[in-house]
């Protein structure tokens, strides 16, 4: 479906065509009628599908068509929640654009810096607030947020926003909005949680889904090394060093995990920065700057600070560590491989992992290339990879033990018979 078509307004529809928006994705033009018709909506889509504009798209049309050129007093009049920092610097980016020919205008919220320019600015007025759920209720707890006017409530990246813990905050957040607003829930996961959540905040929603959780983009190369635990890093080190990759995202599971792999790649000389919960707001944005500019050629991030991450063609990601959810997985493949581009997803799997390795596989249905050439294989988890000489070495001495204790055995019954 063209955008020329979904009735939106000539400033909102110039303002797409600039940015080369022609046809609407498939969950933009499931949802997009459903949020302009005002009924609440819960959208499933993987990430790079377009889920921002399914719903900032519609409400740029929605409070434009309200407000005009009007100078009165600006309200909140939408307020988008969402789990990460960077998610909302993209989210409040795309409202920018999308807004660009409208006399709209929206702030973005988050935790780790000064407050003193936020409140400025909400002070003044704004039209539509994207927030982080600490800050958001920080500030509204100081009297500075003020939601008695808002029309429409977004939940972005709800799955995500649960497991970081933050569904106190989400029943905070939607017992001081007005019960006559308009929620959207998106996720890119829809566990029973997330249905149980639906059922709680919204009104006879409707249900948009596009491309199964389990499905992953058939422009990514899936590999898989199985690899001893220890022997990790220098397998990491190996395929940067002789498959030339750079410009890579390599997921951790832990913070400190990310910060050891860093270590380990910068001793032999590769470009490589962290990014996590732990870094500061500023420091996270020049980590990531300095990635989209190639001055960094490795990028380690934890799910968490990943989620945000958009990163046009990016070619290559690494799961240092298998994730422990199956749809995770999908989540971070996602990350390569956007808007019909191709991509490289390569997994490394330990000893201790081969569980989630097999509940990931069960999940997405698809036969992944297992690499057996390479100098760290680990060879319980897959047979037909080249032997250790290690536990080669190992097994020899069990089995030279063996033998002498037989023998010895042995020649204690022949003595015991001579007498």
């Amino acid at each position: 479906m063209l955008f020329e078509d979904l009735s939106l307004s000539k400033s909102i529809q110039k303002a797409v065509f600039e940015i080369g928006y022609l046809e609407a994705t498939p969950i933009q033009e499931k949802s997009i009628p459903i949020v302009l018709a005002g009924t609440d909506l819960v959208g499933c889509a993987q990430t790079g599908t377009g889920k921002t504009g399914a719903f900032a798209i519609p409400i740029v049309h929605h409070i434009h068509r309200i407000v005009g050129s009007s100078k009165k007093a600006k309200v909140i009049r939408t307020l988008v929640v969402t789990p990460t920092r960077e998610l909302a610097v993209q989210i409040g980016q795309s409202f920018e654009t999308y807004a660009k020919y409208t006399n709209l205008n929206q702030l973005t919220i988050f935790g780790g810096v000064s407050q003193v320019p936020q409140v400025d600015i909400l002070q003044k007025g704004v039209d539509i607030l994207i927030a982080t759920p600490g800050r958001l209720l920080d500030l509204h707890k100081q009297g500075f947020i003020d939601l008695d006017h808002l029309h429409t409530l977004v939940l972005d990246e709800a799955d995500q926003m649960l497991d970081m813990g933050f569904i106190n905050d989400v029943k905070k957040i939607v017992k001081l909005t007005p019960k006559n607003r308009q929620t959207l829930l998106f996720s890119a996961t829809m566990p029973m949680a997330i249905r149980e959540l639906a059922e709680t905040f919204l009104n006879k929603p409707e249900y948009v889904s596009v491309s199964p959780v389990s499905s992953t983009a058939e422009t990514v190369e899936q590999r898989l090394y199985y690899v001893n635990k220890e022997d990790k890093r220098q397998l990491l080190y190996h395929l940067i060093k002789n498959e030339n990759i750079s410009d890579v995202l390599v997921f951790s599971r832990t913070k400190h995990g990310a910060d050891n792999v860093v270590k380990a790649l910068r001793k032999q000389g590769i470009a490589a920065e962290a990014i996590h919960g732990d870094k500061s707001q500023n420091a996270r944005q020049r980590v990531l700057d300095a990635f989209k500019s190639k001055e960094v050629g490795v990028l380690v991030a934890t799910d968490i600070a990943a989620r945000g991450i958009d990163i046009d063609k990016l070619p290559f990601i690494i799961n240092f560590d298998l994730p422990n959810i199956p749809e995770t997985y999908v989540h971070r493949i996602g990350r390569t491989g956007r808007a019909g581009n191709g991509g490289v997803a390569i997994s490394f799997c330990s000893k201790d992992e081969e569980g989630y390795w097999k509940d990931i596989q069960r999940l997405i249905k698809v036969n992944v290339k297992t690499v057996n050439d390479h100098p760290f294989p680990w060879k319980e988890g897959n047979p037909d990879a080249k032997p250790d000489l290690r536990n080669k070495n190992k097994v020899k001495e069990n089995k030279a033990k063996e033998n002498n204790s037989r023998k010895s055995d042995a020649s204690k019954k022949n003595k015991k018979r001579w007498y």
